[in-house]
């Protein structure tokens, strides 16, 4: 298997809440949308937000069954005030902020918010491995 991933699907509970939070408050520009699925262009990849029973069905689980263990989704930066401002947006869309911008034990900045479904954000810096990975400003 080659070593991508193309799109991250998450299962949420409103799709309509989801998407305006996506959408309206994070500014994430949508690519394809139904009655059951909306995707969000990532630079060179996608987020998708599926209905959780239909996302569940489609992986032929039961919604109980579907929980992400312990995952987070990175979003890297190029700056201690680009971490403040993304927390700052997330909290203004209506992401609860679990951890507040602060120094990391690996050397770096950063903060962890959920989005409304309990899906949960890092915003970064300082992290020299994945720096490739963030577009110039």
């Amino acid at each position: 298997m080659e070593p991508r991933l193309t799109v991250i699907t998450l299962g949420v509970d409103d799709l309509d809440r989801a998407t305006r939070f996506y959408r309206d408050g994070l500014g994430f520009p949508i690519l394809d949308r139904s009655d059951s699925f909306v995707s969000f262009e990532l630079n060179g990849m996608a987020l998708a937000l599926f209905d959780r029973e239909a996302h569940a069905a489609g992986a032929n689980l039961d919604p109980g069954a579907t929980g992400t263990g312990d995952l987070s989704l990175a979003h890297n930066v190029r700056s201690r005030e680009a971490v403040d401002g993304l927390i700052e947006e997330a909290e203004a869309a209506g992401a609860t902020i679990t951890r507040p911008p602060d120094e990391t034990f690996w050397g770096g900045y950063s903060a962890y918010f959920t989005d409304p479904d309990g899906h949960v954000w890092e915003v970064a810096t300082g992290a020299e491995i994945f720096e490739q990975f963030v577009p110039e400003d």
